[in-house]
C-alpha cells in the first residue's frame, strides 16, 4: 500500500485556517472596539463606583447618537425604574415595544419590564394586564408571582388561591399561604353576615392546611356568636393539635365560653393545665385575673408564685409585682409602685408581637405581617422570649 505524502500537508492547512480565522475575529474585536464611544467607557466606570445618576446622564447621551442600541435601552429603563424615574422607564419600554425591527425574545423582554414599571408606580390593572400576556412562556413563573403579590394587595382572593396553586410544586406548596386565602374569604363573609359561608371557607382551609389554627380559632368564634358555647370550647381545643403555641390567642375567649357557660372554674382549671404542658405559653396573667375573680389575692399570689418558680420570666415579673401590691400594706403601695412602673418600663418592648421574618412589632396578633407582608410570620408569644 503507497503511502499519499499530500496528508502529510493537512495538519499544516488546519493550523494556518485557524490562525487566519483568530486573526479576523481579534480585529473584528479591536475594529468593535474602537468603535465604541468613549462615552460608554466612562459610564461603565460611573457604575463601578457607585455613581448611578452620572451613569444614567452619560447614558442617555449615548442613546441620542445611538438611538437603536436595543441593549443599552434596557439597561437604561431598568436604572431608571431602580431610582424611581418610572415614567422614564415606562416610555424607553413602550418604544422598545413599538419597534418592529427586534425579535421576539427582545420583545418578550421589553414587555416583562413595562409590566414590572407598572407594578413599581401603583397602576396595578395594567400592571395585571402585562403579565397576564406573559402566561406560556419562558416568564410565566415570574409573571405569576407578580400577580399573585397584585392580587393580595387588592384583596382578590379567589384569583389569589386560583395563581398559588398554578405556582405550587414540589419545591413548594403554597399551603400556607392558600388556607390563608380561605380565612380571609371566610372573614369577608362574616362581615357580609354569611356564617354558613365562611364555614366552608374555613373547612377548604383546614382541608388545604391542616395545621392552619386560624381556620380553628375563626370556626370556634362562628360557634360562640351563635351561642353554641360547647361546640367552640371543643374546637379551639383542637389548637393544641395542630400548634400548642396558637393557643395563647384564645384563652380569653376560652374563659369567656366557659363563663357563659357557668363553668368558670373549669375554664380556668383548663388554661391552668395548658400553661404547665406548654410554659411558654402567655396566659399567666389571664390566669392570675381570672383566679383572682375566683378565689382571692393570696391564692392568686401563690398561684403566680409557683409558675414563676418553674419559669421565671420578665412578663411573669410585672404580674407578680400585680399580685404584691394587691396584698401590700398601705406603707409598702408606694415602694412597689416604683418597682411596678421600673418593671413596666423594661417590659414595654416585650409586651408587643414580632414578625420573625422582618422583626416588625405590634400590640396586636397580624396573620398577614404589615412589614414584609409574610403570612403566619408572626409569633402568637409575646415579646423578644420567643425570638
Amino acid at each position: 500500500m503507497e503511502f499519499d505524502f499530500w496528508w502529510l500537508l493537512v495538519p499544516p492547512l488546519f493550523f494556518a485556517f485557524g490562525w487566519l480565522a483568530a486573526r479576523i475575529d481579534i480585529k473584528q474585536l479591536i475594529n468593535e472596539s474602537k468603535r465604541l464611544p468613549s462615552a460608554y467607557y466612562k459610564g461603565l466606570n460611573f457604575l463601578l463606583n457607585d455613581q448611578e445618576d452620572q451613569a444614567i446622564d452619560v447614558f442617555v447621551e449615548i442613546i441620542k447618537l445611538n438611538p437603536d442600541s436595543v441593549e443599552l435601552n434596557f439597561a437604561l429603563g431598568s436604572m431608571f425604574r431602580r431610582k424611581g424615574e418610572i415614567d422614564r422607564a415606562i416610555l424607553i419600554h413602550q418604544k422598545l415595544l413599538q419597534r418592529n425591527d427586534i425579535a421576539a425574545e427582545l420583545r418578550l423582554d421589553a414587555q416583562y419590564e413595562l409590566a414590572l414599571d407598572y407594578l413599581k408606580s401603583g397602576l396595578l390593572d395594567r400592571a395585571e394586564d402585562g403579565l397576564k400576556a406573559l402566561q406560556g412562556g419562558r416568564y410565566a413563573r415570574k409573571a405569576s408571582g407578580h400577580l399573585l403579590d397584585i392580587y393580595q394587595q387588592e384583596k382578590q382572593w379567589e384569583k389569589a388561591i386560583a395563581v398559588a396553586n398554578t405556582l405550587s410544586d414540589a419545591n413548594y406548596s403554597f399551603q400556607h399561604e392558600v388556607a390563608q386565602f380561605y380565612c380571609e374569604l371566610a372573614l369577608r363573609d362574616i362581615a357580609n353576615s354569611q356564617p354558613d359561608a365562611a364555614r366552608s371557607h374555613l373547612e377548604q382551609a383546614l382541608a388545604t392546611h391542616r395545621k392552619c389554627a386560624r381556620a380553628n380559632i375563626m370556626l370556634g368564634e362562628i360557634d360562640a356568636a351563635a351561642g353554641h358555647y360547647e361546640s367552640a370550647i371543643v374546637i379551639w381545643q383542637r389548637i393544641e393539635g395542630q400548634d400548642p403555641q396558637y393557643l395563647s390567642l384564645v384563652g380569653t375567649k376560652i374563659l369567656d365560653a366557659f363563663r357563659r357557660l357557668e363553668r368558670p372554674a373549669d375554664g380556668v382549671q383548663l388554661l391552668k393545665s395548658y400553661l404547665s404542658t406548654y410554659p411558654t405559653l402567655d396566659l399567666l396573667d389571664l390566669i392570675h385575673q381570672a383566679v383572682l375573680e375566683q378565689e382571692g389575692e393570696q391564692v392568686a399570689l401563690e398561684y403566680v408564685y409557683s409558675v414563676l418558680r418553674a419559669n421565671p420570666s420578665m412578663l411573669g415579673l410585672k404580674t407578680l409585682a400585680d399580685a404584691e401590691s394587691l396584698l401590700a400594706p398601705v406603707e409598702r403601695r408606694k415602694d412597689l409602685e416604683v418597682i411596678r412602673s421600673l418593671i413596666n418600663e423594661n417590659t414595654r418592648k416585650l409586651s408587643m408581637y414580632h414578625c420573625t421574618a422582618c422583626g416588625f412589632r405590634a400590640k396586636q396578633y397580624y396573620w398577614h405581617c404589615p412589614g414584609c407582608s409574610g403570612w403566619e410570620t408572626y409569633n402568637p408569644k409575646l415579646g423578644a422570649e420567643s425570638v
